[in-house]
């Protein structure tokens, strides 16, 4: 229960700092803004969102958000959702045939 408390929490502050970025349309280097995590968790998620490249700084203190390297971040994510949840219907659908045979 606490991994989905955690795993809201996260996706919150994602859902935050984008909307930051896309309310002050800071999509370009030249229409960069500050930004201050308000949480120790928009904080960690924050330098996340730079290490993967999709938080850019324009100059000390300003950033923006890179939206191809955000799609292609977004999509890498859904793609390894999508294997993850394949390989567990396909791990039930074993454990129900193994369940069924041996009865």
């Amino acid at each position: 229960m606490a991994t989905a408390a955690v795993a809201a929490a996260v996706a919150r502050a994602t859902r935050e700092i984008q909307h930051h970025f896309f309310s002050h349309d800071a999509v370009r280097p030249d229409r960069a803004v500050a930004f201050h995590p308000g949480k120790r968790i928009e904080e960690r998620q924050f330098e996340r969102m730079r290490s993967r490249g999709i938080i850019r700084e324009a100059k000390p203190g300003l950033f923006w958000l890179d939206v191809v390297a955000y799609d292609i971040d977004l999509r890498q994510r859904h793609a390894i959702i999508r294997w993850v949840l394949l390989l567990m219907v396909i791990g039930l659908a074993i454990a129900l045939g193994a369940s069924i045979a041996s009865h």
